[in-house]
């Protein structure tokens, strides 16, 4: 390190001599960053976060593309009235279906979905019932007559109620197929006093300035219908996870923007403080209080050293993320705070440069000296820490899960970026405000003193207690948790869960959040079904499967099974023909009879759209697709797995391989592959901060003492996770790896500055350097501290993590790592 910060002192003399040219130069260059990074949007599609040649995130692509992702606007109508609902309904359906978005050259929307027609479906029910539906019928007709003929017995008598109930299974498995295809005819609730209303945008989702353009035309338009001019007390409200998803892109950059104000304005204020009592303090002790200038002019320049620090790490912020618009054009939900992360992380480095430069003044150094020795000893140190950080986070772009690899590359570059701006812009800085305008007010006059050789007390006990801390820990290690609960990670909106207790059950359906897989043949899809539904009724595969549908199985695909699906239904009538049910005077028997009236095969175009939209393709081809419904909660991570490990991948005796598409599966896959490579992201940052750390000081034993805080401090936030019961999430692991990086920035500058000073030189070495590493730290924490504020769970949990890690591996430095050093030099086991 110290050969390559020599090859650069060229530049440095540069920067002290040109300073002007060298801030115009980087201020220029700062504007353009700027401007690119204003460009940045942020995707919260979890899709996104995987490889893109991953088998079901290309599934879901494909299905995106032939089905469409449609995400519809709900409006919903409420009042005692279901005469004012529909007659409300429809004047505002033409009317939405007409607003203009000159943006686009289009309307905000493209279609609704409203009435079904059920009447034909009621009359032709039985032709598309699949034929296991048509032999429970048939089998169940059949019983009803066996059942009656009995009855119909002088000598019949019943002996007990299996029959019963045998018989009223038969009828419920009828009525919930028969209601899942003939639904009631408009959405509506139980007393059909609300109803909805679904409209289908135009444009995208990610498209945020489309989405509020839309709300706000939609607001103006319910408006001026006047809902009360239907009914007294009708109320109209719109919404549903369009919505909900425009709230989330709002609230996040909100998050970003409040956390970054609170960490910034928190980090200010600290560092002016810091620095205005340093420079105060050591200009009374080198002018014996007896300066020309009064505490108001210190308090005048409080500002200076945020100006000097700041305006560098700024210029470094710009420049990452104008980087990063060319290199990934979006940031990620977990990538969007790291501008508030980097600039905790980047002003630690000013700090000690900083720090380090005007104690050098204040012994007496002149401006040129001081940054030439600061840049030659703490400028070491820096460089140490920042490019061990930068390459460990760099690490994490070796990840498959791209929220490792972009948290990584947007990280490690900003830190380096940092590190060029601390070493060779803060120096232009410096002497502009130090030596060109005199803003910075220092004696030089100030001499060391040390007062006797101070020991670090209660070594051993330190050591022992921290170690002892240490070994519990790894014992009770199988205690921590991961935290599978998606729900709990996500932020809660009150206006949606308001609008979703407004809207009722309408349309309650268990069907929920299916997978797909898409074939290439019809045969394909009838081979697909059948192993799925071979799954779902095996006894060594979780019972994740509800059921699996496909048109093929309802619709028939070619003349020979039209011919037989309208004989199998021929069969349905001559059962209820029969004469024992002939009179019968039950209400499934009478829709059995209005289902069965088919005797010719009905073509795709008078099905209604409501029963075959699902099956249906952008470009209104019958679609091969497969569709799986779970039958278990896929909010939860254990249960979303088992559901991805069913229906994820099916294999065909023909060697073909299909893959499910659908968002569950792929925060199933990204969950699997995250826990997959947190553990080899961490040993790898582990294994290269050690080597580098062994190259950086070329001692073995020194490697292992600057290592040991951070080893250690991990030890205890883990300590104090299992003591609080914090868990790990797929948000906080991303920034584990970041963690490692950041926390040995302390036991890198410690171990520097003692080797620097010799032995029996603790003590000054944490009075000194030991309050920069205080102050280093502590800014970086405030800059994560922003997070804990946010209202996005996973965002906070990202916070919780990293103070409290950043905060052990500070507590470990100051005090086990100096206690260590000095139980090792009361051994005499301390070699330079």
């Amino acid at each position: 390190m110290k050969q390559l910060l020599r090859l650069l002192k060229p530049l440095l003399k540069f920067n002290y001599s040109h300073p002007y040219w060298v801030i115009t130069f980087c201020t220029l260059l700062a504007v353009l960053g700027g401007y690119y990074a204003l460009q940045l949007k942020i995707d919260t599609d979890i899709a996104n976060l995987l490889p893109e040649d991953h088998p079901n995130v290309l599934a879901l692509e494909e299905l995106s593309e032939s089905v469409g992702g449609e995400m519809a606007m709900l409006v919903v109508i409420n009042s005692p009235s279901f005469e004012a609902n529909k007659a409300f309904a429809d004047t505002l359906i033409p009317r939405s279906l007409d607003l203009y978005y000159p943006r686009y050259e289009d309307t905000f929307f493209k279609r609704a979905e409203f009435r079904r027609e059920t009447d034909f479906v009621k009359n032709n029910a039985l032709y598309l019932a699949s034929n296991n539906e048509l032999e429970e019928v048939t089998q169940y007709l059949e019983d009803e007559i066996q059942q009656a003929k009995e009855e119909a017995n002088p000598f019949y008598f019943d002996l007990g109620d299996d029959e019963e109930e045998e018989e009223s299974t038969g009828a419920e498995d009828f009525e919930e197929s028969y209601n899942m295809l003939v639904p009631s005819e408009y959405p509506v609730n139980e007393d059909s006093t609300i109803m909805v209303v679904r409209f289908f945008p135009t444009g995208s989702k990610s498209d945020i300035k489309y989405l509020e353009d839309m709300f706000d035309e939609y607001d103006s338009l319910l408006a001026s219908m006047n809902p009360q001019a239907y009914h007294p007390e009708m109320e109209v409200r719109f919404g549903g996870r369009l919505k909900r998803h425009h709230e989330e892109l709002n609230s996040i950059m909100n998050d970003v923007l409040g956390s970054f104000t609170s960490g910034f304005s928190s980090v200010i204020l600290l560092v002016m403080l810091y620095f205005f009592l340093k420079k105060y303090i050591h200009y009374r002790k080198g002018t014996n209080g007896k300066g020309n200038y009064s505490v108001w002019s210190h308090v005048l320049r409080m500002p200076v050293p945020v100006l000097i620090i700041g305006v560098p790490l700024l210029m470094s912020l710009t420049w990452t993320f104008g980087i990063t618009y060319f290199y990934l054009g979006i940031l990620n939900t977990m990538t969007s705070v790291l501008f508030v992360i980097l600039f905790g992380l980047g002003i630690d480095y000013g700090i000690h440069y900083y720090a380090r430069y005007i104690e050098l003044r204040s012994l007496g150094m002149n401006a040129h000296d001081a940054v030439m020795k600061t840049n030659e000893k703490t400028g070491e140190a820096i460089f140490v820490s920042a490019f061990t950080t930068a390459a460990a986070l760099y690490i994490l772009m070796f990840a498959d899960f791209r929220g490792f690899s972009e948290f990584g590359f947007i990280s490690g570059t900003g830190i380096l970026l940092a590190l060029v701006a601390m070493l060779y812009i803060m120096p232009a800085l410096l002497v502009i405000f130090d030596e060109r305008l005199n803003w910075i007010l220092i004696s030089d006059e100030l001499k060391e003193e040390y007062s006797g050789v101070h020991r670090y007390p209660y070594a051993r006990t330190i050591v022992t207690v921290g170690l002892v801390a240490s070994a519990f820990v790894i014992g009770f290690s199988g205690n921590l948790r991961f935290q599978y609960d998606f729900g709990e990670l996500e932020p809660t909106f009150p206006e949606y869960e308001e609008f979703r207790s407004f809207a009722g059950q309408v349309d309650d359906n268990s069907k929920r959040n299916p997978a797909y897989i898409i074939a290439e043949t019809n045969e394909q899809v009838q081979e697909i079904a059948k192993i799925l539904k071979e799954r779902m009724a095996s006894d060594t595969t979780s019972p994740t499967i509800q059921s699996v549908e496909t048109l093929q199985e309802r619709y028939p695909i070619n003349e020979e099974q039209e011919q037989l699906k309208l004989q199998k239904i021929a069969e349905i009538r001559e059962l209820l023909q029969d004469p024992f049910l002939v009179e019968q005077d039950d209400e499934d028997l009478e829709k059995l009879r209005m289902a069965a009236q088919t005797t010719q095969p009905v073509s795709l175009d008078s099905i209604p759209n409501y029963l075959k939209s699902r099956f249906i393709t952008k470009d209104g081809e019958v679609g091969r697709f497969v569709i799986i419904y779970p039958s278990v909660g896929l909010g939860d991570g254990k249960k979303s797995l088992a559901f991805k490990e069913d229906v994820a991948v099916v294999k065909l005796d023909s060697g073909e391989t299909f893959y499910g598409a659908s968002t569950s599966i792929v925060a199933a896959s990204m969950l699997e592959l995250m826990q997959r490579e947190s553990p080899y992201m961490v040993g790898a940052t582990f294994i290269f901060i050690y080597f580098f750390m062994l190259f950086s000081f070329r001692s073995f034993r020194w490697s292992i003492i600057a290592m040991l805080p951070l080893l250690v401090g991990l030890l205890w936030l883990f300590g104090i996770m299992m003591i609080f019961g914090l868990q790990f999430n797929f948000y906080n692991l991303v920034v584990l790896p970041a963690i490692l990086g950041i926390g040995e920035d302390s036991g890198v500058h410690l171990a520097h500055r003692y080797r620097e000073e010799g032995k029996n030189s603790m003590w000054q070495v944490l009075s000194s350097t030991g309050q920069h590493i205080t102050m280093g730290s502590i800014t970086t924490m405030l800059g994560f501290a922003g997070l804990l504020f946010t209202n996005h769970p996973g965002l906070q949990s990202i916070g919780v993590m990293a103070v409290l890690g950043i905060g052990m591996t500070l507590l470990t430095s100051i005090t086990f790592l100096p206690a260590l050093i000095q139980w090792l030099e009361d051994k005499d086991w301390i070699r330079f």
